[in-house]
């Protein structure tokens, strides 16, 4: 019943387009773990009103189906400010509609009332013991694209089997219910409640927990940027700077309000580089600024940027700020348990593409490290799990700059993460050490760890499967490739299929999924590289890093044998040229 897609779909007929009707119409969206993600417009592969209602009457049935307290505890919906005009879709209207779906049958809705950053939603769920949470979010995906993000009961993003069970349910609901698209019915529903105030308060007041230098915060010099890439995260980090007596970090002015056309970045995703930081330099440079702070729209990531002695910018990766945090989060908890037997209930977690760094912080300072597949859906419920039994989980990172820094919110927080790299900062300032410095100190304790990722960008799924297909037929049927250029290549793990050189029954311990491609090559040098295929982007991801032990301090020599096998790697396994493969650009 939405106007402007009904008006795209009647136009189309009008022409006799079958192209592009099939383009919109020839399959639906598919429902993963990470809920969905696609480009608003019309049709069952777009994200519009109606997938939302669908997708929500499904949700909505599903849950029914597990929670007898569900009318009782109900749900959080969250939305950032993404808008599509010539659709008429915006996160704001699709969560409306969504809690019009479930205040129609009777479930209490926790609707926020403005926009929120993505780990607010987790965080309602745990801390109002609500059933589950919806964030309206493409997080850093291009302008069109919209998403719908689902967290269980846990705090935790979803893991399978609800994906499928979900997916199921809807398509056994694909009816609009009778009030579906009436979403003015919620304003005067007594189902319908904000949570923005209250959890504005208590968010703020649970990450000072991990405020431990207050004194310093109130003192520093340091000043820092903040941008926040036109999305929701501004007002969310002045606040944070606040809870922990931190003077307010510049903003870029033309930056921090919300702005769906995302008009002065190319990609708004601070991952990609130099680029998205450009009025981040020059405001810098012009306040006298050390350190850069940008949040992703929807404020769950977070990079860094450090003004070096020679004048240069440098931009961390996110495998080093995970190892300055890793090093931070466990100094600031060693300073504040004196009783050395507490660190046997002591957890840190990283994926298995992230950087090596924390288990070799974890095996000399004695807690323990445990990596999960890739995602923070892996870590949120390995963390739950964990913090159920008793442990403490300080950490968890991606290198895809994912930090989760404070146990309240059980998923990447680029809030928490901005403000306690702030003071982290400051500490590091009253020692005349810089993070560059720090990090090169965490290097020398714990062992050089030098990391290189980068993506091919492919749109056609056939290719794609062709050169997986390749690398496990690469001598004759089911073999492996033993060589990489002048590489040996001593040990195999793919999670595709389950196989793992390394086990004694060669079988993988970490879960496989026949649904998403993912090798991990490790070499006789030491380098370890795995490609995969992204689940929200049409890329080819490669992730490599070489571990040198303690007392290795030839860190160039470490780069260029680093440089090396990645260049292999693209030669010998991604062979861009035959399978016309985008590079990355900036």
């Amino acid at each position: 019943q939405n106007p402007k897609t009904s008006a795209i779909v009647k136009q189309l007929l009008a022409e006799g387009n079958a192209a592009e009707l099939q383009k919109y119409f020839g399959s639906r969206m598919e429902f993963g773990t990470a809920g969905l993600r696609a480009a608003m417009g019309a049709g069952i592969s777009h994200m519009n009103d109606l997938t939302i209602i669908q997708t929500t009457q499904g949700f909505c049935r599903y849950l029914e189906k597990n929670f007898s307290d569900l009318k009782k505890r109900g749900v959080v919906i969250g939305f950032d400010a993404r808008a599509h005009l010539s659709s008429g879709g915006s996160s704001k209207r699709f969560a409306r509609l969504a809690a019009n779906t479930f205040i129609s049958q009777g479930v209490p809705v926790y609707l926020f009332s403005d926009i929120t950053p993505t780990p607010f939603v987790p965080y309602t769920v745990t801390h109002l013991k609500l059933c589950a949470g919806i964030m309206v979010t493409a997080s850093h995906n291009p302008k069109q694209d919209n998403g719908y993000k689902v967290y269980w009961e846990n705090g935790a993003q979803i893991i399978s089997p609800h994906d499928k069970g979900i997916s199921q349910a809807i398509e056994e609901n694909q009816e609009p219910w009778p009030q579906a698209w009436n979403d003015k019915l919620i304003d005067s529903s007594l189902l319908l409640h904000d949570p923005y105030a209250t959890v504005n308060k208590e968010y703020f007041k649970d990450i000072q927990k991990q405020c431990f230098h207050r004194n310093i915060n109130k003192a520093t010099n340091l000043k820092f940027v903040h941008t926040s890439v036109h999305g929701v995260g501004h007002k969310f980090v002045q606040l944070a700077f606040k809870a922990f007596d931190l003077s307010p970090p510049f903003a870029v002015p033309e930056q921090k309000d919300p702005d769906p056309e995302f008009p002065t970045v190319k990609y708004p995703n601070p991952e990609e580089g130099k680029g998205v930081l450009t009025l981040s330099f020059a405001l810098a440079e012009k306040d006298g600024a050390k350190i850069i702070l940008a949040n992703d729209p929807d404020a769950d990531r977070l990079a860094v940027a450090e003004k070096q002695e020679s004048g240069e910018w440098k931009v961390f990766s996110g495998n080093e700020l995970g190892a300055l945090l890793g090093w931070w989060i466990f100094t600031c908890w060693k300073n504040h348990n004196r009783d050395n037997s507490a660190i046997k209930d002591v957890y840190m977690l990283s994926s298995t593409v992230s950087s090596k760094i924390l288990r070799a912080i974890a095996l000399k300072e004695g807690f323990h490290f445990e990596e999960t597949l890739t995602g923070f859906k892996w870590m949120g419920n390995r963390a739950k799990q964990l913090m159920d039994q008793g442990k403490a989980v300080l950490f968890a990172f991606e290198e895809a700059i994912g930090y989760m820094c404070c146990p309240a919110v059980l998923d990447k927080d680029g809030v928490s993460a901005a403000v306690i790299t702030a003071e982290m900062a400051s500490f590091l300032a009253t020692r005349n050490l810089s993070l560059s410095q720090q990090l090169k100190a965490v290097y020398d304790e714990y062992g050089f760890h030098i990391t290189k990722a980068s993506y091919f960008i492919c749109h056609d799924p056939k290719v794609i499967q062709q050169l997986f297909d390749n690398l496990r037929n690469f001598d004759g049927k089911n073999t492996y490739p033993k060589s990489c250029g002048r590489f040996k290549v001593s040990g195999i793990r793919d999670l595709t299929t389950g196989y793992d050189s390394s086990q004694p029954d060669q079988k993988a311990i970490l879960p496989t999924s026949k649904s998403s491609q993912m090798i991990t090559f490790t070499f006789a040098n030491g380098g370890v590289a795995t490609m995969r295929t992204s689940g929200t982007e049409p890329k080819i991801k490669y992730y490599s890093e070489l571990c040198a032990p303690p007392g290795n301090s030839d860190v160039e020599q470490l780069k260029k044998e680093l440089d090396e096998l990645v260049n292999a790697l693209e030669k010998h396994f991604f062979q861009p040229e035959k399978n016309n493969l985008q590079r990355k650009t900036e």
